[in-house]
């Protein structure tokens, strides 16, 4: 039905394009391996270059914020690369067909197509609307059969994956990885053989499925191929797989072991060798996926003759009230939901504002930190701004490699990826930054203090922009600053309203220099109750939105 889909690469630019080398930093970056259990140092396998597969969603219904989540937090691992200089491919394929798809769209009377295209479009505005840099590559499962049929027939050449025939001997379209002929199987998430290396590997451990914790798993439903009563052995998984009764003819594939469509995991192993050749650098994923179908995917991909990814990386739930937030639990909280009532920079920071291995509890109080962070961020970016003569240009803030950056953040991010500890930089900056600003005016030799103001105004805004933060960047300028929240300060919003605002404040100093006070306050009360917040500084007054 579908040829291989040729490379599209969409990627933008980035900070990678203005880094010409890679930073010294980059030496002491320490990663989590979920294999090894342990963090380690990480030298990628090509210099300069790092390879990332991360996957992405199953376009069944809209996308809820603990499927962003994983998106946000790899999206911070692939900024921490690109500000160190590598040049990063980053894959994250869409999985258009499988089960829940082609059900949920009988059931609305859709084509099962229509449903995945109208999803992913929604995954799609998500992830742009939150500040995700699009993939190098986005491969559909639709457009790589040809991939997967050639990798199963691999692995059924090398001794480990079976067809089954019926009475007469003709294949069925259902093909078995034989699990008993991989001695290395479980070698990815067998948590009985590693040892534990910390806090949030043992919460991991805890909630994450594996092989020694299978079970009911109710996060992942077993697939109805899986259970047949024609595997060889319980632990045997569906490489290609019959279709049902229901499934409509255009979604079967002809191949050399029956019709059919695939197996759920077999989908990114051959996308992640088509795109990433040989062993790449990292595959990444949310910890649900961890078993079986990291498990099962490793484990293919070797026996087809392929080298698996190097390290790999699980970014942990999203929880409310200490249950992983889910569809089938019905705790899901759609984006367009939470976009709703939030600004999408507050909803982003929420998001990213805990390590990506550690479970981030949702809450009111979680978004109401983020918002508070926000005022802190814009309050000091505009005086900043205002005390220099303007904002630095984009160009300056993509170009600071890490090695210009203070070195309490760059430990921080080379620890783990440790958010946390980077945020807690990015605030030391801002309060001494906000400790100059209230100095300024008290210096004699103001020009090296508007010098020494700006070079911490271009650390905030560099740092910020490694966490996808700068709320001078897209997609904040063209949303508005925040995302929504009130109008950034390069926009043409921005600008007519400082105009007005302006005008206000001259009206006001003019006011108190005549020691009409009872005018001056009038007009900051007016300001006040429009959202407007004045803040009186020995530069001036500034303001900022509520």
């Amino acid at each position: 039905m579908t040829n291989t889909q040729e490379p599209q690469n969409i990627n933008i630019s980035s900070a990678a394009t203005a880094v010409d080398a890679v930073a010294s930093a980059a030496a002491d970056l320490k990663l989590y391996d979920t294999a090894s259990h342990a963090v380690s140092n990480f030298t990628p396998i090509k210099p300069g270059q790092v390879g990332m597969y991360v996957c992405g969603a199953t376009v069944q219904s809209s996308p809820h914020i603990g499927h962003i989540r994983a998106a946000v937090a790899f999206d911070v691992v692939r900024r921490w690369f690109e500000r160190l200089g590598y040049k990063v491919t980053f894959v994250r394929n869409v999985t258009d067909i499988d089960d829940k798809i082609l059900d949920k769209a009988a059931a609305a009377g859709q084509q099962w197509w229509e449903r995945a295209y109208i999803y992913e479009r929604e995954f799609t505005e998500a992830y742009n609307t939150l500040g995700v840099e699009p993939p190098t590559y986005e491969p559909r499962a639709t457009g790589h059969m040809i991939d997967m049929i050639d990798l199963i027939k691999q692995i059924i050449d090398n001794g480990h994956g079976y067809v089954v025939t019926d009475e007469n001997g003709n294949p069925t379209g259902n093909v078995y990885f034989d699990v008993a002929s991989w001695p290395h199987y479980g070698e990815l998430t067998h948590q009985k053989q590693t040892a534990v290396a910390d806090a949030a590997s043992e919460v991991a451990d805890a909630m994450g499925p594996s092989v020694d914790n299978t079970g009911n798993d109710k996060y992942n439903p077993v697939d109805p191929a899986d259970m047949s009563e024609d595997k060889h052995d319980p632990r045997d998984f569906a490489l290609w797989k019959a279709p049902k009764d229901s499934d409509p003819l255009d979604a079967r594939w002809n191949t050399p072991f029956g019709t059919g469509r695939p197996g759920w995991h077999i989908e990114c192993s051959a996308m992640s060798h088509r795109y990433l050749k040989d062993m790449f650098d990292i595959h990444g994923g949310g910890l649900d996926l961890r078993f079986p179908h990291h498990e099962n995917e490793m484990a293919q991909t070797r026996a087809a003759g392929y080298d698996s990814a190097a390290r790999w990386m699980h970014s942990a739930w999203v929880t409310a009230k200490g249950e992983k937030m889910s569809k089938s639990l019905g705790n899901g909280l759609s984006v367009p939901a939470v976009l709703a009532e939030n600004s999408a920079w507050v909803v982003r920071y929420a998001l990213g504002s805990v390590q990506y291995r550690s479970m981030l509890e949702w809450s009111d109080q979680t978004l109401t930190e983020a918002q508070s962070a926000y005022d802190r961020v814009s309050n000091f970016i505009e005086r900043a701004g205002a005390a220099v003569g303007g904002q630095p240009p984009r160009e300056e803030i993509v170009s600071i490699s890490a090695d210009a950056l203070p070195a309490d953040f760059v430990a921080a991010m080379n620890d783990d990826i440790n958010v946390s500890g980077a945020s807690a930089a990015i605030f030391t900056a801002i309060r001494s930054g906000n400790t100059l600003l209230s100095k300024l005016a008290d210096r004699v030799d103001s020009d090296v203090a508007k010098d020494e103001v700006r070079a911490v105004l271009v650390n905030v805004r560099a740092m910020l922009d490694t966490l996808g933060l700068d709320p001078l960047a897209e997609p904040w300028v063209s949303e508005g600053a925040a995302g929504g929240a009130g109008a950034g300060a390069d926009s043409a919003e921005h600008t007519a309203l400082d105009r007005l605002v302006s005008e206000q404040l001259e009206e006001r100093a003019g006011a108190r220099k005549a020691k009409d006070f009872a005018r001056a306050d009038a007009i900051r009360d007016a300001l006040g109750a429009a959202g407007i917040a004045i803040e009186d500084t020995p530069q001036g007054p500034t303001w900022t939105l509520k």
